[in-house]
């Protein structure tokens, strides 16, 4: 009976196996948009996608990222810029993609726009906090979505969008885990409802990666903003310890992210090309190993474990 069951289980990765290496022919021909492309994971997809031969529609924030872009890839590559928070932006993007794609649609579309800054504890932050964040990583996507979605079904194509482990498991305050949590509960909605039309919609769960996303400076400048502005009681609180021990977390942190982003994109490259790709994607150690097992665990022990990994306050009971 242990024979079979080998077999059968051998078997079974076997076709695994060869089902995930299957790639859509004709890329040439496949147009892919793709939102934060100045710098990080949707910079170096752009910079993939053009040498696999797609047409990479890339949207930058800035021109200066767009230039740069330009200059490290072919000229089958074009650029627009992109403010996802701006409804008239994602509109004037959203025409400049339909006058190259004409009839054909647009294959791809990646929405990897994303920021992930202020974060500290809730209690610290405002209103306009939150929204700073869910404007881009959730109701940008959401927006820049909408908004090409037509071009997409015409083409039955594909829907990438950048989630995170903090989408699985909330790790800490502010409105990053927030919107992941949202972009994933998107995601999973957008799936079923255009699955009537061929479309696939397909999330990436990257761990910690070394990017500006992740930036121990920028989180240190606008961690202790934060602190700055907090009332004294929340200083008293809290306590100077508590600041110390988050610059010291930041560090730790940093030194311990992923740095190798082509983990990242090589599971967006998969989602997009792939004849048969998943809905979602763990990328880096720590997701696989430690995250993604967290998000099936009993509450009590994920609090625990986060509970052991943070910072406490100087007046936890």
């Amino acid at each position: 009976m242990w024979l079979y069951l080998a077999v059968f289980v051998g078997l079974y990765y076997l076709l695994h196996w060869y089902r995930e290496r299957q790639v859509l022919s004709h890329l040439r021909d496949r147009y892919v948009f793709i939102t934060g492309c100045d710098s990080g994971f949707g910079k170096l997809l752009a910079r993939q996608l053009d040498a696999r031969g797609l047409r990479v529609l890339a949207a930058c924030l800035t021109e200066k990222g767009a230039k740069q872009l330009r200059d490290q890839t072919s000229d089958r590559l074009e650029t627009v810029t992109l403010d996802v928070t701006k409804t008239e932006s994602v509109a004037a993007a959203a025409q400049w993609v339909k006058e190259r794609v004409g009839d054909r649609g647009l294959w791809g579309l990646v929405n990897n726009a994303g920021i992930s800054l202020p974060v500290a504890p809730n209690e610290l932050l405002t209103k306009q906090d939150f929204v700073t964040i869910l404007d881009v990583n959730l109701l940008g996507v959401i927006d820049v979505t909408l908004s090409l979605l037509p071009l997409v079904r015409k083409a039955k194509g594909r829907v990438v969008n950048v989630s995170s482990i903090c989408g699985r498991v909330s790790l800490f305050g502010g409105g990053y885990c927030i919107s992941k949590y949202g972009v994933e509960a998107f995601s999973d909605s957008l799936r079923r409802e255009l699955s009537y039309f061929g479309v696939k919609v397909a999330m990436i769960e990257p761990g910690y990666f070394k990017t500006a996303v992740t930036s121990k400076e920028r989180f240190l400048k606008s961690f202790l903003e934060i602190w700055d502005r907090s009332s004294p009681e929340v200083k008293q609180i809290y306590g100077e310890k508590f600041v110390a021990s988050c610059k010291k977390s930041a560090e730790q942190l940093e030194q311990t992210c992923t740095q190798d982003l082509s983990l990242v994109t090589n599971c967006m490259e998969h989602a997009l090309i792939a004849c048969h790709p998943r809905t979602r994607y763990s990328a880096g150690w720590d997701a696989k190993l430690l995250y993604l097992p967290m998000s099936y665990m009993p509450t009590f022990l994920v609090d625990a474990i986060i509970y052991w990994g943070s910072p406490s306050p100087a007046k936890a009971l």
